[in-house]
């Protein structure tokens, strides 16, 4: 345990002060577009946002290698703000969740050793994780609602994230981005699996949840399709995702911060998984996702030529509508072949 403790000493320091990509005992973070790989790392981390049409990009994104000081743990995320200080929002958890995840990991791991000894906590890895996450979701939730500096009573965030330690990935969603792993078919063509649910509010158990709490869930005729949560006695705030960080005006009813958190262990067919923000999904399936990442020659152009098709898309397929931001990460699991 002192072992741990000594791990998770400063990490919350680690994180201020980082704006591009830096190098320190706790390891290597990039906040914007580019790519990260650590010295004698067997992953690669693609990143590329675009701002749409709509104003300010308010999507942000996080990959930290060496998360908690262990070599073979990274952590990838990636934040969709909305509303008016959504930008705001989106960059607040992304600053505040990684390190709040990591002190509730090692309390959840401290206690469960005290429980059960060290031999037995193989065992519950992920128990601890869903709960670690839990936890800190919770906690950042309320911190934002505290904020003296931060109004997110109309505007909020997403935030999709991974964990990868070794050949387990433990993915963590609130809200509408998604996670699609590449994968390699028996006739060797690459297959799309997707690792997340987009936590749309027409999801009947969504839905249930919003009714329930006295919230609305419908569309209006100019957006069809478009279901979002408004306010039992009003037209607002028209919400098109059921769960997101902020948001305080519809948290009474039925708006939850709480991620749904899965694990997957990685094989020797898994190559890449691409987080993206829903202006990716929104025009871009998940198989020409993963085709248009395998097809990339460079790995380290991988995001960006996904993001840039995804905004051709917009244009082909939404003519009349604003684009709006793109971003992805792509994070590829095994070296390259040599």
């Amino acid at each position: 345990m002192r072992q741990l403790s000594s791990l998770l000493q400063g990490l919350a320091r680690s994180m201020a002060g980082k704006e591009r990509k830096e190098d320190d005992p706790q390891g290597t973070v990039l906040r914007s577009s580019g790519t990260l790989r650590g010295e004698g790392s067997e992953t690669l981390a693609a990143v590329w946002s675009r701002r749409g049409e709509k104003g300010t990009n308010q999507d942000c994104s996080l990959v930290w290698e060496g998360f908690g000081c262990q070599d073979d743990t990274i952590f990838c995320g990636i934040f969709d703000g909305h509303g008016q200080w959504g930008h705001y929002v989106s960059k607040a958890v992304r600053d505040s969740l990684p390190p709040s995840l990591l002190r509730h990991w090692q309390e959840a791991v401290a206690l469960a050793s005290l429980i059960d000894g060290e031999k037995k906590l193989g065992d519950c890895q992920f128990d601890l994780w869903r709960q670690s996450y839990l936890a800190a979701a919770a906690a950042v939730d309320e911190e934002l609602r505290r904020s003296r500096r931060l109004d997110a009573v109309n505007s909020g965030s997403t935030a999709l994230s991974i964990v990868k330690k070794g050949d387990t990935m433990v993915i963590a969603n609130v809200g509408d981005s998604r996670a699609v792993l590449g994968t390699t078919s028996d006739d060797g063509s690459i297959a799309a699996v997707q690792l997340t649910v987009d936590f749309k509010p027409n999801l009947p158990q969504e839905k249930a949840r919003i009714v329930q709490c006295k919230g609305r869930v419908h569309c209006h005729d100019d957006e069809p399709g478009v279901h979002r949560v408004w306010l039992p006695d009003r037209e607002a705030p028209g919400l098109a995702m059921s769960r997101a960080f902020g948001d305080y005006c519809v948290k009474d009813y039925g708006v939850i911060s709480a991620p749904e958190v899965t694990q997957r262990r990685i094989t020797s067919r898994d190559q890449f998984v691409i987080l993206a923000t829903d202006g990716v999904w929104d025009v871009v399936s998940n198989e020409e996702a993963v085709q248009i990442v395998a097809d990339t020659p460079e790995r380290e152009k991988a995001a960006k030529r996904l993001v840039q098709c995804a905004v051709r898309a917009w244009r082909r397929k939404r003519r009349g509508y604003a684009v709006d931001d793109c971003s992805a990460i792509c994070l590829f699991l095994h070296p390259p072949p040599s």
